[in-house]
């Protein structure tokens, strides 16, 4: 029996393309929980938004954005030179299995030249870019709840950092 030239060629190009799906779907393990965003008040122009991310594998943040801002960073608190210092950095390393929190003091997503201000009880649609080891990038989109500005630091009592802020 003669097999039908179409159907050689259509096997040829589904099984790359069901091993590709196959593959970014084992990518597509990264769970963002308990988003939120500092409120805002009078002419602040910026603030911090914070979460708690797990992995299956291994990844790292690399990128966010929101509409809400007009520049969206990914940033650390650190130590450097026995004063705490702010500063936007490449990525968040996300260890597969050990959850990463972004939190004031710590980690977290900075947005930068905010469009209007921020009121407990609005969300702020947040898309976050996660790299993995071999380069394939993932986006997750989240939608923050604004918090008062003086709520507190935690994360409906999920473990603290995984990762902590570096000493440089």
């Amino acid at each position: 029996m003669q097999k039908h030239p179409i159907a050689g060629r259509l096997a040829a190009l589904v099984l790359p393309a069901s091993l590709l799906f196959t593959s970014s779907i084992a990518f597509a393990q990264v769970v963002v929980s308990d988003p939120w965003v500092r409120g805002t008040v009078g002419g602040m122009r910026a603030t911090g938004a914070f979460m708690q991310i797990t992995s299956k594998s291994d990844t790292r943040l690399v990128a966010a954005a929101s509409p809400a801002a007009r520049v969206v960073e990914v940033h650390e608190m650190a130590v450097v030179d026995n004063v705490m210092r702010m500063r936007a950095i490449e990525a968040i390393p996300v260890t597969a299995g050990k959850p990463v929190m972004l939190e004031p003091g710590g980690y977290h997503v900075m947005l930068i030249g905010l469009e209007k201000p921020l009121t407990p009880g609005q969300t702020v649609p947040i898309t976050l870019t996660f790299e993995g080891p071999e380069g394939r990038r993932q986006q997750v989109q989240v939608k923050a709840e604004v918090r008062p500005l003086n709520a507190p630091a935690g994360h409906g009592g999920g473990a603290r950092g995984a990762h902590p802020p570096h000493s440089k």
